[in-house]
């Protein structure tokens, strides 16, 4: 089993920035890649940004420009560093990991989501 634990949600005014944490625990031989997605009140789900291990990421067209991914294999953690928030980026952001436990076998698991609210 493996549990993905996010931090640094909260309230920012518009232009104000964030930085989120997911860190995951439990039965990992590797982490191929890492995502965040994040679902604003009557919308669906919606990917943000991805990482794959070796740091080659890719991003969602609201997102670019404006937020940056990053990761640290040492410690199975990723990061989404957010700037110029608008309050259209007011949403639960969730942490997402496609995990290789050490029975090869690949798994997909979700955090238990975060609250970014941007308003003045």
């Amino acid at each position: 089993q493996v549990q993905l634990v996010e931090s640094g949600g909260g309230l920012v005014q518009p232009g104000g920035s964030l930085r989120l944490s997911c860190a995951a625990s439990g039965n990992i031989f590797s982490i191929p890649t890492m995502a965040w997605y994040r679902q604003a009140p009557g919308k669906q789900r919606e990917l943000v940004t991805t990482i794959t291990s070796d740091g080659v990421s890719n991003y969602a067209d609201s997102a670019k420009g404006r937020f940056t991914i990053s990761r640290d294999n040492a410690k199975n953690t990723v990061y989404l560093q957010m700037n110029s928030l608008k309050a259209e980026d007011t949403a639960v952001y969730y942490c997402n990991a496609v995990v290789r436990t050490n029975t090869g076998r690949l798994f997909n698991y979700w955090g238990q989501g975060t609250q970014v609210t941007v308003s003045s």
